[in-house]
Order: C-alpha cells, then sequence, then structure tokens
C-alpha cells in the first residue's frame, strides 16, 4: 500500500504552517514526502522499495532522548528534540468532529513538530490497521500485519533506497510489545520511521529531513523516532 511517486505532487500545496500568531512559509516537499510515507492510505498495487539496501542494521548512533520534553497523545507517546515547534494546524485539531452525526474525515497527525527552520518535521499519524492491510481480526501486534521485509512494501514508498530495517521489542507491564523501524531515502530526502500496533491502530512517527542535514541531524531525527511508545 505504499504510494507511488506519481502520487507526490498532488500533496504539495501552498497552505501555510500556522503557529502561535504568525504565517510561516509554506509546507514544502520535504513535508509531503513524510507524510506520504507515514500515512500510507492508498493503492492496492504497491511499488516496491529498492530492496537492494534492505538490511538489518543495528542501531548506530542513537541518542539519549530521557532529557526531552514528552509528548503524550492518543494512546502513544514520543520525544520532541530541543528546539522543535508544534505546527499542528487548526483542522487538525477540529478532524473527526461533526455536528451532524455523519462520519468525519480521520485527523491527518494525531502529532507534528518541526525545527525551527522547517527543515526538519517529526510526525505521528494513527490509523486503523485493517487500512493497511486487509484483515478481519483485530491486529494486536505489528507482527499481525507482516513481517519486517514484507511490511516494508505498506510503510516505505515506491522507489525509495532502503537503508535499514529492523524490528525490536519494548517490555511493557505484561509483554513485549514488537516495533518495525525503517530508514530510507527518497527524492534527496531521508526519513525515519517507527511503528507500532495495537488494538487495530498502527501508530507510526516518523522524522524527515533533507539528506544534506542528515549527517549533523540525523542521529537525533533517528532518536526522535525510535522514541514512539505505545500506551
Amino acid at each position: 500500500m505504499a504510494i507511488p511517486l506519481s502520487l507526490f505532487p498532488s500533496f504539495i500545496s501552498h497552505r501555510g504552517i500556522h503557529t502561535a500568531g504568525s504565517l510561516c512559509s509554506p509546507f514544502s516537499r520535504r513535508d509531503a514526502i513524510l507524510d506520504i510515507a507515514a500515512v500510507t492510505l492508498s493503492l492496492s498495487s504497491p511499488a516496491s522499495a529498492n530492496t537492494s539496501f534492505f538490511r538489518n542494521e543495528s542501531f548506530d548512533g542513537i541518542a539519549n532522548t530521557k532529557s526531552w520534553f514528552r509528548f503524550f497523545g492518543d494512546g502513544f507517546s514520543v520525544r520532541i528534540p530541543p528546539l522543535f515547534e508544534d505546527i499542528m494546524e487548526p483542522e487538525d485539531f477540529s478532524a473527526g468532529q461533526t455536528f451532524y452525526g455523519d462520519k468525519a474525515k480521520p485527523k491527518m497527525f494525531a502529532a507534528h513538530f518541526a525545527s525551527p527552520d522547517r527543515l526538519e518535521v517529526l510526525s505521528v499519524v494513527i490509523r486503523p490497521s485493517n487500512q493497511l492491510k486487509i484483515n478481519f481480526l483485530e491486529a494486536k501486534d505489528i507482527t499481525d500485519i507482516g513481517s519486517l521485509k514484507a511490511s516494508a512494501k505498506i510503510f516505505v514508498p515506491g522507489g525509495a533506497n532502503l537503508y535499514a530495517a529492523r524490528a525490536y521489542r519494548i517490555k511493557e507491564e505484561e509483554a513485549l510489545r514488537t516495533y518495525y523501524f525503517y530508514e530510507f531515502e527518497i527524492e534527496g530526502q531521508r526519513v525515519a520511521l517507527a511503528t507500532g500496533v495495537d488494538s487495530g491502530k498502527a501508530y507510526i512517527a516518523g522524522a524527515a529531513a533533507p539528506e544534506v542535514k542528515w549527517k549533523d541531524d540525523g542521529v537525533m531525527l533517528r532518536s526522535a523516532a525510535l522514541s514512539l511508545t505505545v500506551l
């Protein structure tokens, strides 16, 4: 279900990012790429990622995020890098509400943060797991959606160079929860993406920046994505 590259331009609009009392520069292509990689809700014929780069690497260069602000969302938490600003748009807060009883569209983001220059972004989206993979049973773990390699077709856009993919577990009160992590590059943008599942919902955290900035800030962004915890 990864979205083909041909759909990228339709996501690139000129709507501004609103923060407290100011109008900032429009969303850029890197925002669109992250949105597409994270939301992953489209066609039934996926374009495969460049799996020649698919390898199970160790998590090199991970920062200690305990001192970072911990944001609590609806069923998840994530650590926010220093100086990152909340850029959730007003419509994101009101999405999903209706006065007429009809089904409202889901929120685009459950969390949306960016660096002051908007060159680096951290987003979290929540989607029903059966939108990612048709399944009549409620997914309770990411492994219910598929293996690490099979799920790359869902979470990594077609044509991307996939540099790393890992499955890891976090101990909870009663059991271990499995998460999948992918790091890839597409059209000059590097993305680190972590995802976990609980009670039929997929929680997807993605951090993105231009490839040229990844050398300096990649550890921070990778660590932010990996800080995702399903509660």
